[in-house]
């Protein structure tokens, strides 16, 4: 069954715990925290103070994108801070096999990124470490864009080879994800659906993520 990540980097920073128990309550599967540095996107958002606090709020399995620069030093304090699910793009790690099997030690589930103009290709070599596959749907470190029609294939190569492969990674995306996108995301093999505006400017975020899941 498809998964509804609602972003938090769309919900109202002023009354983040609010609007965590909100989103919960509305029937959020799991909460989508994008974490930027102004340095690999230009814009700067949460860090590990956030997630350690928001973390009290609920047991809820938080999935961190890790937009920055040096994900090999960071991506483990993320898990130590509360994250169950870290993702990092693929062309910013050192050794993106290292980092991945360290995750997978410190018992979290390790994710790789492929950003709007990263070759899908880019992933192949590490797909049996991943537990799963963000797929950006825009250009990393934005939100509002519109979907990119090239995401689609990029999301059926990666189920080809999920199921040539044998292998169990889950395919998630973010960026541009609506009633119109999400059908056709889910249709090329995914998993996970990542939506911020479309669930938090919603006048009922329950129908909405249900109409996402289900659509």
């Amino acid at each position: 069954m498809t998964k509804i990540a609602p972003s938090m980097l769309s919900s109202d920073f002023a009354n983040l715990e609010k609007e965590t128990k909100r989103v919960l309550k509305a029937g959020a599967d799991l909460l989508h925290w994008d974490v930027m540095d102004g340095h690999y996107v230009p814009n700067i958002t949460i860090g590990l103070p956030v997630i350690k606090k928001c973390r009290k709020i609920t047991r809820k399995t938080f999935d961190v994108h890790l937009m920055i620069s040096n994900p090999d030093k960071f991506a483990p304090e993320f898990v130590k801070a509360g994250a169950d699910m870290v993702s990092f793009h693929v062309e910013t790690s050192k050794n993106p096999k290292k980092l991945l099997q360290k995750l997978k030690r410190m018992e979290a589930k390790p994710g790789l990124v492929i950003n709007a103009k990263i070759s899908e290709k880019k992933v192949l070599p590490y797909l049996k470490y991943c537990d799963y596959v963000l797929v950006m749907g825009v250009n990393a470190g934005f939100g509002g864009q519109k979907f990119l029609p090239s995401t689609l294939k990029k999301i059926k190569f990666l189920a080809e080879q999920r199921k040539k492969k044998k292998l169990k990674f889950l395919i998630q995306v973010d960026g541009g994800i609506d009633e119109t996108t999400a059908p056709k995301c889910i249709q090329a093999g995914a998993n996970i659906l990542v939506s911020g505006s479309t669930i938090f400017k919603s006048k009922n975020m329950h129908k909405t993520m249900k109409k996402l899941k289900f659509s």
